[in-house]
């Protein structure tokens, strides 16, 4: 009973009372049948609420949102339904995909009644059929689905999903909102060989950056071999750069070998080219 039909009745249970004593009881009597019918026909129906109501075993209406009477005896309310979003949460077992691997997947699915008066009428119980329905074309859509479409296309899954159930409850007055899979768990032996797999696969994209990381060095060293080639002096000046830059280090001790030392002299260089010897050709003043 809502509040305001309470609030009614109690008023006139109480006129009842107070006329019964003071005036007449007959009075009081009316007022208590006033109260019994008040009771049981005058109805209130929140903004989400619809009220199916049948009279004389025939529809009636359908009436809400809102405060409205109906006929004591003659009109029944058969159902109260709820217009709001409802969510209903489902699961398959030990499901077999199309490639025959065990899965299970648990999902969850949005739907509201969109017509009370099928949800109403045209089946017994619709919140259970909803969780039947879910529950089969979920397994209709792991077993024509291969397993690694299944774990990469989430989106196309629950777009299947959603047209399939929708389909089938829009009959009842239901309509689908949407529905999400949030878990799809497979044998933890399975998880091993696709966790391999998946490695393997790393290990083979890293070779094939690691060579083609190689080739283009090797392509810039032929270039670099090209240009020390026509200028020697580069080569030299390469070499000593690349010393000063190991003996930079504090604490640090280099050995050079004697003949890479002499290849870094340029008079050496020039000597083993057949220069003239220094000496020879810019002899010594010798002091008088």
């Amino acid at each position: 009973m809502n509040p305001i039909t309470a609030f009614l009745v109690f008023a006139c249970i109480l006129a009842g009372l107070a006329m019964g004593y003071w005036v007449n009881p007959y009075l009081g009597l009316v007022f208590f049948g006033a109260a019994a019918i008040i009771a049981t026909s005058l109805k209130v129906a929140n903004a989400w609420q619809r009220f199916v109501i049948l009279r004389m075993g025939k529809l009636q209406s359908v009436k809400g949102p809102g405060m409205f009477a109906i006929i004591p005896v003659v009109d029944n309310v058969v159902a109260v339904i709820d217009g709001r979003i409802q969510t209903t949460a489902f699961n398959a077992e030990q499901a077999l995909t199309k490639d025959t691997v065990p899965v299970n997947v648990d999902a969850i699915i949005f739907w509201h009644v969109h017509d009370a008066e099928k949800a109403a009428l045209a089946i017994t119980n619709y919140l259970e059929a909803i969780d039947r329905v879910a529950q089969t074309s979920l397994r209709e859509m792991i077993g024509s689905s291969m397993l690694a479409a299944l774990l990469s296309d989430r989106k196309e899954a629950d777009e299947q999903l959603k047209r399939e159930i929708g389909e089938k409850t829009a009959p009842w007055g239901i309509s689908v909102s949407s529905v999400e899979i949030r878990d799809v768990a497979i044998p933890e032996a399975l998880q091993d060989a696709m966790s391999r797999q998946a490695q393997a696969e790393r290990e083979k994209q890293a070779r094939v950056i690691l060579g083609s990381a190689e080739a283009a060095i090797a392509g810039k060293f032929v270039e670099a071999a090209d240009i020390y080639a026509g200028h020697p002096a580069a080569l030299q000046l390469r070499a000593m750069n690349i010393i000063y830059e190991t003996t930079k280090e504090r604490g640090a001790t280099i050995l050079i070998p004697s003949s890479m030392v002499d290849s870094l002299n340029p008079a050496t260089t020039l000597a083993s080219k057949g220069a003239p010897d220094p000496e020879i050709a810019f002899p010594p003043k010798v002091a008088a």
